[in-house]
């Protein structure tokens, strides 16, 4: 077989399997998460219940009308910024490979509010 045949044979091979990794989540955190975030303190409702996807270890959230901006570090900390109509909570915390949890703080229109979340992996 001559130097070219191998090689487009190999590349035969190997550019599938190329191909099929770009599809595989750049992290381990990355894919859909259902996050409830349980109120502790304050005058927030008393809880929420979030569907938040991590893409590339960056959290994002599909409704417009509340911005979802934040991170997981390779080592699975969180850090997230919740802000919707005038309110913002931050969030911080730690994941696994299928479940995460932490504490969140706030301002809401009637005040300070403070509680903790907990995450499962859908899917």
């Amino acid at each position: 077989m001559s130097k070219r045949r191998a090689f487009l044979a190999a590349a035969l091979v190997v550019l599938p399997l190329l191909a099929g990794s770009a599809a595989l989540a750049r992290t381990p955190f990355d894919g859909r998460w259902s996050v409830s975030v349980i109120t502790n303190a304050g005058t927030c409702d008393r809880g929420y219940r979030y569907r938040l996807q991590i893409e590339n270890g960056q959290i994002s959230y599909d409704d417009p009308a509340v911005q979802v901006s934040g991170q997981v570090t390779p080592r699975g900390q969180l850090q997230v910024i919740v802000r919707a109509g005038g309110q913002q909570a931050v969030g911080t915390g730690r994941m696994s490979r299928d479940y995460g949890e932490g504490q969140w703080s706030g301002q809401s229109a009637s005040g300070q509010c403070s509680g903790v979340w907990q995450a499962e992996r859908e899917g």
